[in-house]
Formats: C-alpha cells, structure tokens, sequence
C-alpha cells in the first residue's frame, strides 16, 4: 500500500517531473552571510533531499544591494556569488534533489538607510523610511531581478522564486495602501501589478523554459488597503500567462496583527483561500503555514484545496520528514510546533537559525552524532526536554542509557506547557519522545526515585543531571495564606480557583498562566473559525487585505498580571510571538502591573505599592510564578563520592524555562560523550 498517495505523487512540470508533492519553503537561515556558512548550507539542504523533499527552496537572496535585508545581506549580482552557490547546488543534486532560489527585495523591510519602496512609506514594523523609487530606477530593479535569476541559473539551480508576498517589494507594488504612485507602475490594481508581471514576463524570456520559475503569491495581505480576492485571482491568472510554472501561496504581512505561522494558528488555517486561487488557473498552486504532518497534507490535496504543499520550518525538525511518511512511520517525524523560538526569532535577531526540537538544524557540521567508538553506560536523571533530548541522542549514537523520573510520563515542566491555549502542538514532542527513546533502546524508568547511593552503586560511565527546577517560594507576610498557590498546582488543576485572581510574576510562565486560567471553551487555536473571528479575518476573504474587524472572547474571570520591575510588561517573550501573547491577554481582560513592590497578602487580597501609593487588589486567589530555582540535590552526595555529573536544562540554569536551551545542551552533550 502506498502512504500518502496524493503526497507522494510525482508532479510532472514538462521541464522537469518532481518525485512528490512537496516543496521545502523558503527560510532565511542566517548561514548567508557568516565565513563557513554555504559548506554549512549545503549539508543543511543536502541532507534534506536525502530525506526526500520534492523540491527545495532557498532562503531569499537580494537581486540588488538596495534590497538585501541589512548591510551585509545575501545577494546575486556576480559572479563571485554564482561561484559560492555552487556549493550548494551541487550538494543537493549529489542527493539526489531539486533546488530553486528565492529572489527576495525587502524593500521597505530592510534594516538599513539604502530601504526602497513604490512610495516613501514607513513599515509600522521598521524605524527607518523608504525612498520612493523613480521610473528609471524601477526599471533597473526589474533587470536586477532578471540579472539574479540569469546568475541562478548559471549557479546550477534548477529555479528560481520571486518573492512576491509578505510585505516585501514586489508586494507592496500590488497593495493601494504602500503604493501611492501616478505613474505607469500605480494607481489601478492593473497598474499596481505591472511591476510584478514585468519581473515574471523578462525573467522567463531571459532563462528559457527549461528553468523552472515559481512566484510566491500573497493571496492574504492581512493589513487593511491589501489586495482584494478579486485583484489576486486576476493577478493569478496573468502571472500563469506570464510564464510562471508554480505559484507558491503566501499569508499575511510581517506587520499584520494576525498570527499566521505561530503554534497558536490552527494547521492549514489559510488552505480555503489557496483553493480559490487553485480553482482558477491551470498551473500547481501551492498551499502553506501551519502546515506540519503529512495527513493534514495530504487531506489538502485530497480535497483539492492545492495541488502542492510547502512546509519550511517542519524541514528544520526533522530532514527525514518526507521519507518517513513514504515508509509508513509518520510517527517517528520529529514535529514543527511552531514555536519560532530558535527559528524565526533567530533570524530577527541576526542569529543563526536552528530548532527548538532539533538544535542540529543548520548545525549539522557542528554538532555530530556519528556511532561512537566507545560504548558507556550512562544514567540521566529527570525525562523533562533537557534529559529526554540527551538520552535519545546518547542512546542513537550506541550508548546504553538508563533515564530516571519520579513522573510517571515524560516530559517534566513542558508536560505542563502543552496545557497552555495555543501550546496544544508541544503535545507532539512528547509523543515523538515517547515513541522514540525506548525506540533507541533507552532502559526509561518512570515513576523511580534515584538516590545519590544508587547512582554510585549503579557504576555508570558517566552521570547526567537533568533534574530541572523547583517553583522559587513568595518571600513576604502571608506567603503561606490559603489564598496563596503555586502555577504547578494551577496547570495540574489541583486546586479550584475564584474569579478574580493575581498572579506574582510576568515572565513567560506568568503569561502562560494568564491564558490558562482565562481560557473559557475550545481554544482558537483548534478552531479556524474562531480563530478568524478572534485575530479579524474574513472568512470570505472578499475584505481589503482579506482583514476585517476582530472580535475576540473576553474572560468572566479577572486577572492581573503583576511585576516587580518598571520595564514593560513581556519585554522579554519572543520576538515574533510577544505580541501575540500581550494581544490575548489584552483581549481577556487581564490587567497587567509593572514596578509594583509586594507587601503582604491577607483575607482581604493582596497588598501593594505602585508608584509609592498602597493598593489592595481584593483577590480570591494569589498564583505564584515568580521564578524557579535550580534543582540540584544529588550534586553535592555524587561529589563528594567523587563522581563526576554533568548538568544541563534547568538544573543547570533555572532563569526561565527554556525548552530550547535544554534540548540544545541534551544534543550537544550527546555529541561530546
């Protein structure tokens, strides 16, 4: 039988037939611009063609140095840059695959003084103002455009995509709101998309017909005065004419005020506005975000909402997602949960991208798990992210591990996590763990406390703590009041809240919690209607931008949301995802309080001081999640023993929880031993 007929369809494009229906999209890695980082590359993309990926698309490479995403950005102007691609186009076809590069002009995105645009309009998103680009100089971007797919072609791609959606240039072309031009290149929505079928039109003639050409299409800008269906469709239609073999399928503007890729976006939330666009041309239509399985895929295809699908980040987690699916062990693919911590906020942070669930992600010269050459026994206490993370590479690099928890399920603090709305995707990296470690022969010993006595006893090779933190105790009058619960007890639902409630802390877990205790029915992130009437998208998508006005669900309950430190509340949560949090929380009602010393808390509350003035917040209950400690209690007893335990997670660091330095230190331990 095969698995995933419809997926793993070959896609015959004339030029060239693809062996499935995947595509690898687009992802800026940030190995562009580093000494090392195209041998780096090529691993990275050859070993995703190995894993059986259809067709691979690039990170965005400028045709121009105006629209490189910051001073030293990527881009394809010489032959010096047709000389380094080569490095990667000849790895991926070593593997066996197919790769396109993406052509990408930031336009008013870009983070330096050179930024261009139709318009001088600052992105909302970005401090610095665009110049207004002329008529000669539009012209001369659509050559550059031209130029770089000539030099793509000359680097051995076998494609190229332009970038048309996401707020960048060639989108902020089409859209009235960015381009305010009475010339030739603005005014009506036929005006407004001449720059884009030029690029299309010019490039095709440049590169012959044996080069595949794929446009990546926004067929959602999300932002008011965006295109509207009718403009897209249209747009569609003239950009199948023009020459291009696939149109790609983008959603939503950087600067729009919708999620689009984040874990709280239900899977394939956008694919019916893809099927509008598929019914109406002739040539592959791609659907994409929040798309991160093979059954939901192939459900789109059956469905006959696209006829390809594109999944970027799930090629972060796991390069053997496509083969897996074929040999039938769709559960063994390490999942996307769309968290963006080490991928998107990566980029954003001029960090090289990698993945939470797979720190090997554009690391796989740096990080190697090779068979070791000498067998250990090893102990790892605590199956939280940090200690599973090392027990399974250990294990698959031929150790004999034996993991030890208290629990009786893996997972530790992210167990409670994937209890948090929006959060419902950690549920798969529990399961890819628990499916994988006795899988690899890890002995998983649940439920078991360990002693220091039986570690020495046991005569291990080498001792891993991963014994994660303890909740850090409220220091002040009443810390022990009824009133007065942890956000252990609140996420394991040990305890019965009333309706109005403070919680003491703002960082990640006082956020987390905030939304848990003020969740009332299915979570938007199961549920795409909701989801479109919480964040305002027209479930029509006849709307300007296909964006119309929000209605999100408040909360009975009352929540505030209290903080020590006078700086902005969730100034440190992600930097693509804070925004989403501080939206939800807003939406519910919960009041946030920043600077506020703590003083007491009795029958009647909890007593404050904000801005030297004494408040009482009349409170049922008072949720404690301010901070953790490291949980070390075996170090000293294996010390003293002279034995020698390695730390990693939270019982190494406990300053926040953070899944992704935990996996990371798991892995990168593993590859060390």
């Amino acid at each position: 039988m095969t698995h995933y007929p419809r997926l793993l369809e070959p896609l015959d494009l004339g030029l060239i037939t693809l062996p499935n229906r995947v595509i690898m999209g687009s992802m800026h890695l940030g190995l562009e611009e580093v000494a090392d980082g195209f041998d780096r590359m090529a691993e990275f993309y050859a070993e995703r063609a190995r894993g059986g990926v259809g067709l691979i698309v690039t990170g965005g490479i400028s045709p121009n140095d105006d629209g490189r995403p910051w001073d030293d950005g990527a881009a394809m102007t010489n032959s010096d840059d047709v000389t380094a691609h080569r490095v990667i186009t000849q790895a991926v076809h070593a593997a066996g695959g197919r790769i396109a590069m993406q052509i990408l002009h930031y336009g008013r995105y870009a983070k330096h003084a050179r930024l261009v645009a139709p318009s001088p309009l600052r992105a909302p998103i970005n401090t610095f103002v665009p110049r207004g680009l002329d008529s000669a100089e539009v012209e001369a971007t659509i050559e550059d455009f031209v130029n770089a797919a000539e030099l793509a072609r000359q680097a051995g791609y076998d494609g190229v995509e332009i970038m048309g959606s996401e707020g960048y240039l060639i989108n902020t072309f089409l859209a009235s709101c960015t381009n305010e031009r009475d010339d030739e290149w603005g005014g009506d929505a036929q005006s407004r998309a001449r720059f884009a079928l030029e690029i299309v039109r010019r490039t095709r003639a440049r590169v012959g017909q044996d080069f595949l050409v794929l446009f990546r299409l926004s067929i959602l800008d999300l932002v008011p005065g965006g295109s509207t269906l009718a403009e897209t469709i249209d747009l569609a239609k003239q950009l199948e004419l023009a020459g291009v073999d696939i149109l790609n399928t983008g959603i939503g503007w950087h600067e729009a005020r919708v999620p689009t890729i984040a874990t709280s976006v239900p899977r394939a939330a956008f694919a019916t506005a893809t099927a509008k666009i598929k019914a109406a041309v002739g040539i592959p239509v791609v659907a994409s975000n929040r798309i991160n399985a093979p059954d939901v895929a192939e459900d789109l295809l059956a469905r006959g909402a696209a006829d390809m699908i594109s999944m970027a980040r799930p090629f972060l987690a796991d390069p053997q997602f496509v083969a897996k699916a074929r040999d039938g062990q769709a559960e063994r693919i390490n999942t996307c949960i769309g968290c963006n911590q080490a991928c998107i906020d990566h980029t954003l942070s001029g960090k090289i991208t990698s993945c939470l669930v797979n720190p090997r992600a554009c690391n796989e010269t740096m990080i190697d798990l090779a068979p070791t050459r000498k067998t250990k026994d090893i102990a790892v206490v605590g199956a939280g992210p940090a200690g599973m993370a090392f027990a399974l590479a250990a294990a698959q690099k031929g150790h004999r591990v034996v993991l030890y928890d208290a629990a009786s399920t893996v997972g530790g603090q992210f167990d409670l996590a994937r209890r948090i709305p929006g959060k419902e995707e950690f549920n798969e990296t529990l399961r890819y763990f628990r499916a994988e470690l006795p899988r690899a022969g890890v002995d998983l010993r649940l439920g078991s406390w360990i002693d220091a006595q039986e570690l020495i006893e046991g005569d291990f090779d080498e001792v891993v703590l991963a014994t994660g933190i303890v909740p850090r105790a409220l220091e002040l009058d009443g810390a022990d009041h009824p009133k007065v619960v942890t956000y252990l007890q609140v996420l394991r639902e040990e305890v019965s809240l009333g309706t109005r409630v403070a919680i003491v802390g703002a960082g990640g877990i006082g956020f987390d919690v905030a939304e848990f205790v003020t969740q009332e029915g299915t979570s938007a992130s199961l549920d795409v209607a909701k989801f479109y009437e919480h964040w305002g998208v027209d479930p029509t998508f006849e709307a300007s931008g296909g964006a119309v006005p929000a209605h999100p669900h408040s909360s009975e309950r009352q929540v505030y949301l209290l903080q020590r430190k006078a700086s902005k509340v969730g100034a440190g949560l992600g930097v693509t995802t804070g925004w989403i949090h501080r939206a939800e929380l807003a939406a519910r009602g919960v009041k946030t309080m920043s600077g506020v010393a703590y003083v007491r808390v009795d029958d009647s509350g909890i007593h404050l001081v904000v801005d030297g003035e004494p408040v009482t917040l009349e409170v049922d209950n008072v949720i404690v999640c301010a901070g953790q400690e490291s949980q070390r209690g075996l170090l000293a007893d294996l010390n003293a023993a002279g034995v020698t335990a390695h730390l990693i997670g939270g019982a190494d660091v406990a300053s926040e929880l953070d899944a992704k330095r935990a996996i990371h230190q798991g892995v990168t331990l593993a590859a060390a031993i």
